[in-house]
């Protein structure tokens, strides 16, 4: 591990900050103080669209706003607390005079449109299941999980109605019900929503759903074969709520951006359930990235609390801090990132732009919400995924004979964690053997290793099968990516080892440049050297290729298993995620 020299303390922030001893958050948190974060079900039981919505209401928060919805043409639309639930009720009960209830698959295919975010708290309203899908996807990613998932309903546009499902729609049968939300030429076989809501009262009672229902599926790509639907229940509520309030610093009356789509388990987590129940107002952007529109929004909404993807980071970096230097961020409070590990650069650059560090933070689709982060409370080591929340109780491990053992500080392994947060998942669909072979001796294996130090820091060095194994070195891909990154050519980097009939491994480096920047066998030669002088040769990489674009997923995760299955003529696995990929 290389580690950055600077250790960034925000006063200003911790002062602020929800919990600002972390240290004596930790010591006396416990998950059943977490609930009472939340009010429940009158009667009992426990359901997220209840902690999202109408409990805000039963408080007179009605009037607030919910959501700030800003349309790709430029218009935009403020939705209440009091309308969202109207909305859901509305939902739920269109849902009911089709004979659609409690127990059912519902999917969206929908992009950053307001309906949205209605049918997946009416979903939950009326007790059926929610599995968000990517509006990028092709049919065969869609056809797959909804298979896999045995998906009752489907809620998508004309468009891609005719685009994505269509052809195949007859060879699902579970699929009962497809919703389509802009009413102009409704397909054959489908029901145009707006009129059915329209009809609907927007009075429901909300299903009694208990703390262990099934609420979410979420799917995660896996290196070979088909995705895996990861099933969380009602009660990963309780997770939500404490992480935005802890990990996220979120406060009621917030203005909180999270970029990631809602067909991603963080689009879902963040960019729905935990920021609605903090009662905060969230920004959605129907458009795309772009580097002025970004930096608009956050100074002209006056957003407080940021939550992006280092993908995006990187992106920004790439415009230089010029382009920054116009806009006003001083109601920036709090800036977090996910989706993949945080270069330290970015960190840094973030502190210098912003005013603010940006806060990495570790979890997956599995864990159902934030594990590690550094919070407003901690100083950020640039590099470091931070420590573990409150309630969560990590470790690094590694397999011997006997089973598992504890890792000393700075010693790498796999990154675990000892079941029991409320977010963790119940199942994969279908796989119980798949799901069973991630708890061993009582610790839920992540499969990413990482090293923690003396001081109680995680660092993530890579996915276990990324690991590099050269000459008795072992070399995370991340260590190197992140050193290649502080080249002023480089934007982004993807590291992978290759056969070596001496070495074993050696490192091999695909890189994508900065603007201004063109391949050339001086530029190549000057970046090896960087390399060598900040990892050493051993850890250097000895072969740099230049691209255009890095194979990414389209949550901005860099996909270096791809790029070594074509190094060595490997099966390529699920790429049903795929997004970039300019070779």
């Amino acid at each position: 591990m290389v580690s950055w020299p600077t250790i960034i303390k925000d006063k200003q922030t911790r002062a602020s900050a929800n919990a600002p001893d972390f240290d004596a958050l930790r010591e006396s948190f416990t998950w059943d103080d977490a609930r009472q974060l939340l009010d429940g079900l009158p009667g009992g039981g426990l359901n997220i669209a209840h902690e999202a919505l109408d409990r805000h209401l039963a408080d007179g928060h009605g009037d607030q706003v919910a959501i700030r919805w800003l349309g790709r043409d430029g218009s935009r639309r403020d939705i209440t607390y009091g309308e969202l639930a109207s909305d859901a009720s509305r939902f739920a009960n269109a849902l009911a005079a089709q004979g659609i209830g409690r127990g059912a698959r519902l999917y969206s295919l929908l992009g950053r449109v307001p309906r949205l975010y209605a049918a997946a708290l009416g979903a939950l309203k009326a007790g059926l299941t929610f599995s968000p899908l990517f509006a990028a996807f092709g049919p065969e990613p869609i056809k797959a999980r909804m298979e896999i998932g045995e998906g009752n309903v489907l809620v998508t546009t004309a468009a891609l109605y005719r685009k994505k499902v269509a052809a195949w729609r007859r060879d699902v049968p579970s699929l009962k019900l497809v919703l389509i939300v802009d009413d102009d030429d409704v397909p054959d076989g489908c029901l145009a929503l707006e009129p059915l809501m329209a009809a609907a009262s927007d009075q429901f009672e909300i299903a009694k759903t208990g703390a262990e229902d099934m609420a979410l599926i979420h799917f995660t790509s896996g290196t070979t074969g088909r995705p895996k639907g990861a099933v969380h229940v009602h009660g990963a509520v309780v997770s939500h709520a404490a992480t935005g309030r802890y990990a996220l610093d979120l406060k009621p009356g917030d203005i909180y951006w999270c970029t990631a789509d809602p067909g991603w388990v963080t689009g879902t987590s963040y960019g729905i359930i935990a920021p609605l129940v903090n009662r905060v107002t969230m920004i959605v952007d129907e458009a795309e990235f772009d580097l002025e529109r970004w930096y608009g929004i956050l100074e002209s909404e006056r957003v407080q609390v940021w939550y992006t993807a280092p993908t995006a980071i990187r992106m920004l970096m790439r415009g230089g801090k010029e382009a920054a230097s116009r806009f006003d961020f001083s109601n920036l409070r709090f800036l977090a990132s996910v989706g993949e590990p945080l270069n330290p650069e970015a960190v840094v650059w973030g502190n210098e732009v912003f005013g603010r560090p940006f806060h990495d933070n570790w979890w997956q689709t599995e864990t159902g919400g934030i594990m590690i982060a550094n919070t407003a409370a901690m100083d950020i080591r640039p590099g470091s995924m931070g420590k573990p929340l409150p309630g969560v109780q990590a470790g690094i491990v590694e397999r011997d004979d006997k089973g598992l053992r504890d890792c000393a500080p700075g010693e790498i392994g796999e990154l675990a964690l000892r079941p029991g947060w409320p977010s963790m998942m119940r199942a994969y669909l279908n796989e119980k053997a798949r799901y069973d072979k991630c708890f061993v001796d009582g610790w839920y294996l992540s499969g990413d290793l990482a090293m923690q130090d003396k001081d109680g820091y995680f660092w993530f060095v890579g996915r276990a099968d990324d690991l590099i194994k050269s000459s008795g070195h072992l070399i995370g891909p991340f260590e190197v990516e992140s050193a290649l990154i502080e080249h002023d050519a480089v934007a982004e980097a993807a590291v992978i080892g290759i056969p070596d009939e001496t070495a074993g491994e050696v490192v091999k480096a695909y890189v994508a440049l900065n603007p201004g920047f063109e391949p050339s066998v001086d530029l190549e030669r000057d970046i090896r050297g960087h390399a060598r002088k900040k990892l050493g040769a051993a850890v250097a990489p000895r072969e740099i290729i230049f691209r255009k674009a890095l194979p990414k997923t389209r949550s901005g995760k860099i996909m270096r298993r791809l790029l070594k299955a074509r190094e060595l003529g490997l099966p390529e696995g699920d790429i049903s995620t795929l997004e970039s990929d300019e070779k």
